[in-house]
């Protein structure tokens, strides 16, 4: 692909010519000839006058190409036991199945499908086959609340709901039919159908509107791929919105499929017939780039798992994953690290698997502190590789794009901005500020293809958001700087930066400090509210599993270690040892609930969070009403 420097300005100096020739990695119907339309701005377009069926290009295409009988998808379920895999052919044969069974439900090109399933193959199915007939998919983590699935039903208002039985979270099943009976009750909206996967674990008893998949399909011709303008929405993901109505991110269909395609040899280094395993979900960004669609549209094979990285029953399954499916490329969130370490601090579980065929380890979903980094890059020896991007970019911001030229990492950056992507740092009114110094990080305008185009049904609220706090930029939220080497080091949202007595600092910077201590697993540092210095930073801190010393000794060497790193400015005076962080089920910590409880607010509970009992026991602590653990 030649240096990186070279691709880069290519894609600044003549981002035309560059993405026409990327998009040649796509079957289309009709070939775009334009690969930008400017004339609605700040509303951008990407090959407009394209056509094409992302279904087609994830699936039949391979077939046609004779390697139908290539694994395209593996199923790994350690909590039920059960493994299977699909050849190209095989998942092409029951995505046209299932396609036919939502077109003999009414659903239309256009439509919506809400698809609230666990990490099964049938969830991914069901994403393809929405995608084969032109239907919009928005995938619902499975198992959230019914208050949050209504809110998404309203928004989206499905056409057809598609569910399973039951889900499974580490030992526990968890029964989704009643969930969904009551989302379905809340919503103003709703759908005409919902069809029901029947899982062994747990049988859901079907109403008078409800049909069995097995049922559906057995019955159903399989349906052909729609052809579809290149801007046609592909599907809808929810993110949190700050006012509690979700902001629905919409995907176009050509634009993600080529930034897709393209980054999959660019970034992740992984081509046709290899292997890649992205430890995330479908409900999350990261598990429909590259769980679902970027891995098939390479004609890669990809690893669908339901698990966790610890429990599931132990902190070897990732390694036990890689070295069974020969795994080029892992892909999952530091915090599935942080945990993984924590479990087994001198990684002895990879001495049972052979991890030969592993080249890279590339992790995002939050900042991967420097400990961790350097566990991980110790443990395996091989390029780990942390990145950067979010549910609306729809793949990476910033990265080390290995397949292009790996550059020296840096820890505590995801290095540089990759093609496509020109990444600005300004300071509150606007202007750019000099490298080294943190502002808010910004994306100049165009976004490249992949991003979003807007929100579903609501462009002047993605405007709001997005659009309107520097003219000609995307606000990403997140606060960091970049260097005299062009390495973007990202330290946090941009509330994450805390005023102390007139001095704004980075809790990430804090963060990295508490990190590097030999007995902290994780860690996580807000700001809290106070009368003499507007806020004051406060530490929390999990050790690593067999660390018996007295927690007073640490919190004490925790507040030292700060002092020594960033100096007495800091002012971080109290840290706690507690027993574990509140997280989503992503792995993102919820730093900003903890903030509300220790600022005495009542807000609700995330829907988000995994386990709500976290926050229950760490609430007296944020609020200095009892012991940390």
């Amino acid at each position: 692909m030649g240096k990186y420097e070279d691709v880069f300005r290519a894609s600044t100096e003549d981002p035309e010519n560059f993405w026409l020739t990327a998009a040649q990695g796509i079957d289309w119907d009709v070939a775009p000839r334009r690969a930008l339309d400017a004339s609605g701005a700040p509303f951008y377009r990407w090959f407009p006058d394209g056509r094409l069926n992302v279904c087609f290009n994830a699936l039949d295409r391979h077939v046609e190409a004779g390697r139908g009988d290539q694994l395209a998808l593996i199923y790994d379920s350690p909590v039920t036991g059960t493994r299977r895999t699909y050849t190209y052919t095989r998942l092409r044969d029951e995505v046209a199945a299932f396609a036919g069974g939502l077109a003999q439900l009414g659903v239309e090109q256009g439509d919506r499908v809400v698809i609230y399933m666990p990490m099964v193959p049938e969830a991914a199915i069901a994403m393809l086959a929405c995608a084969r007939i032109g239907a919009v998919h928005s995938v619902v983590f499975g198992g959230f609340a019914p208050h949050e699935l209504a809110l998404r039903i309203d928004d989206a208002a499905p056409k057809v709901v598609v569910s399973a039985s039951c889900g499974i979270e580490g030992k526990r099943v968890i029964a989704y039919k009643p969930l969904l009976d009551r989302a379905i009750e809340l919503a103003v909206h709703k759908p005409e159908k919902s069809v029901i996967l029947q899982r062994p674990q747990e049988q859901a008893e079907l109403g008078t509107g409800d049909l069995d998949w097995a049922d559906l399909v057995a019955t159903a011709p399989p349906a052909d791929c729609v052809s579809l303008p290149a801007n046609a929405p592909l599907y809808i993901l929810y993110t949190s919105g700050t006012t509690g109505k979700p902001k629905g991110v919409v995907r176009d269909s050509g634009g993600y499929a080529v930034a897709l395609h393209w980054s999959m040899g660019a970034v992740y280094d992984v081509g046709p017939g290899e292997t890649m395993f992205t430890g995330s979900d479908v409900g999350w960004v990261v598990g429909h780039s590259y769980i679902v669609y970027a891995p098939l549209l390479v004609g890669a094979t990809t690893v669908l798992y339901e698990g966790k990285p610890v429990g599931t029953p132990d902190a070897g399954q990732f390694w036990r994953v890689a070295a069974e499916y020969r795994v080029k490329t892992m892909f999952t969130a530091p915090t599935a690290f942080r945990a993984i370490r924590k479990e087994d601090p001198k990684g002895v579980l990879t001495a049972d698997h052979d991890l030969s065929g592993l080249r890279h380890l590339f992790l995002a979903g939050e900042r991967l502190d420097p400990e961790t980094y350097h566990w991980a890059s110790a443990l395996l020896d091989i390029p780990v590789i942390d990145h950067w991007w979010q549910t609306e970019t729809g793949w990476p911001i910033v990265a080390n794009p290995v397949g292009i030229e790996a550059a020296p990492v840096k820890p505590g950056s995801p290095t540089r901005p990759l093609p496509g992507w020109d990444v600005r740092v300004l300071d509150p009114s606007g202007d750019p500020v000099p490298a080294g110094v943190d502002g808010a990080i910004v994306v100049k305008l165009p976004l490249p293809p992949g991003a979003l185009p807007t929100l579903w049904n609501d462009d002047e609220r993605y405007v709001a958001s997005y659009l309107s706090a520097f003219d000609g930029y995307y606000l990403t939220g997140d606060s960091g700087h970049i260097d005299d080497d062009g390495y973007v080091f990202v330290m946090g949202r941009t509330d994450d930066v805390i005023n102390v007595a007139g001095h704004r600092l980075s809790t990430g910077s804090m963060e990295e400090a508490l990190a590097a201590h030999p007995d902290v697993a994780e860690c996580a540092v807000i700001g809290v509210a106070d009368e003499l210095k507007g806020q004051i930073p406060r530490g929390f801190v999990v050790l690593k599993a067999g660390v018996s010393r007295d927690a007073t000794e640490v919190e004490a060497e925790l507040v030292q270690l700060v002092r020594d790193r960033i100096g007495a400015v800091a002012s971080l005076k109290s840290v706690a040892v507690v027993a574990a962080l509140p997280k989503t089920r992503s792995g993102k910590i919820l730093r900003k609930t903890m903030r509300d409880i220790a600022d005495g607010r009542d807000e609700p509970i995330p829907s988000t969070v995994d386990d709500a009992s976290v926050i229950e026991t760490l609430r007296p602590v944020l609020r200095r009403e009892g012991p940390a653990v």
